[in-house]
């Protein structure tokens, strides 16, 4: 048995800078920039949310922006192979650390490690 929920919603950001890109979701949203450079590196902001809501982190990425989302689990494995069964199909393992997936409509989602200390609520028990 495994769980898992929707852990983050992800848009990948086409830009020079993330910043500019950061101070605009973040009025749209109305949702305060948590860290405008969360790794040290330039490639994640994240915009604070409740510990109910999803996760809104911004992503600079070399490919057309977009938005996708992240599933969180405690078990990789086992929810990989899960939506595998459902149809999903494996992009890459990204850092030794998550899969980039893509659904049978198209889209590319990941699946992570837990993102919060909390894991739930909301979670989905999957035997």
């Amino acid at each position: 048995m495994h769980h898992s929920r929707l852990s983050t919603i992800v848009i990948d950001c086409q830009v020079d800078e993330l910043a500019p890109a950061a101070d605009f979701w973040s009025q749209a949203l109305g949702k305060p920039i948590a860290s405008v450079d969360q790794d040290g590196d330039g490639r994640y902001a994240e915009l604070q949310t409740a510990a109910d809501e999803p996760i809104i982190l911004l992503q600079k990425v070399d490919h057309t922006s977009r938005v996708h989302l992240d599933i969180e689990t405690d078990d990789l494995d086992a929810e990989v192979a899960r939506l595998e069964q459902l149809g999903a199909r494996r992009i890459a393992f990204v850092r030794e650390r998550w899969w980039v997936l893509e659904a049978p409509s198209g889209h590319r989602f990941c699946v992570v490690q837990p993102q919060r200390k909390a894991f739930g609520p909301h979670l989905n028990r999957w035997d």
